[in-house]
């Protein structure tokens, strides 16, 4: 049987209940380059693998080919953030190669706490845009990465 807050198995009399409580902004640690990142307004990274249809004879697909692993992501920082950033790059942020470690989970209440690691990250881009009625200045600096480690 279900619940809104978890699944529950039963085996053998036994009830085993599976937690799915969603973590919150709260609960996420961003360190980049050595360094506990409080400035950080979002980050979003990803994994793709090149896929292709395999076609033949007839009209419908034989087979799925795969290719090459590709990873990228953005991160989403304060002006202030960003130039703590750009100082410790010696004023160019494409020109360096950092990890950026993100762990999210909140033990004090009992949740385990998942680990993201990007390797080899470096920028892509350095953007800056302001709007009108802006209080204040958000830098989305997309990257690519060479690999993820999960704990």
């Amino acid at each position: 049987m279900g619940d809104l807050l978890g699944v529950t198995h039963i085996t053998k009399n036994k009830r085993i209940m599976f937690n799915s409580k969603e973590y919150e902004w709260a609960d996420i640690d961003v360190v980049m380059g050595g360094r506990s990142v409080t400035g950080i307004r979002g980050i979003k990274y990803d994994t793709k693998k090149e896929k292709e249809q395999i076609y033949a004879k007839g009209n419908k697909p034989h087979a799925i080919q795969s290719g090459n692993y590709e990873h990228s992501g953005e991160i989403t920082l304060l002006q202030s953030e960003y130039n703590a950033l750009r100082q410790a790059a010696k004023g160019d942020i494409l020109n360096v190669s950092l990890d950026i470690v993100v762990a999210y989970g909140n033990p004090s209440r009992g949740d385990t706490v998942t680990v993201d690691t990007l390797i080899g990250v470096e920028f892509t881009e350095d953007n800056t845009e302001w709007k009108q009625g802006d209080k204040f200045l958000e830098k989305s600096i997309p990257f690519i990465f060479l690999d993820k480690k999960s704990v």
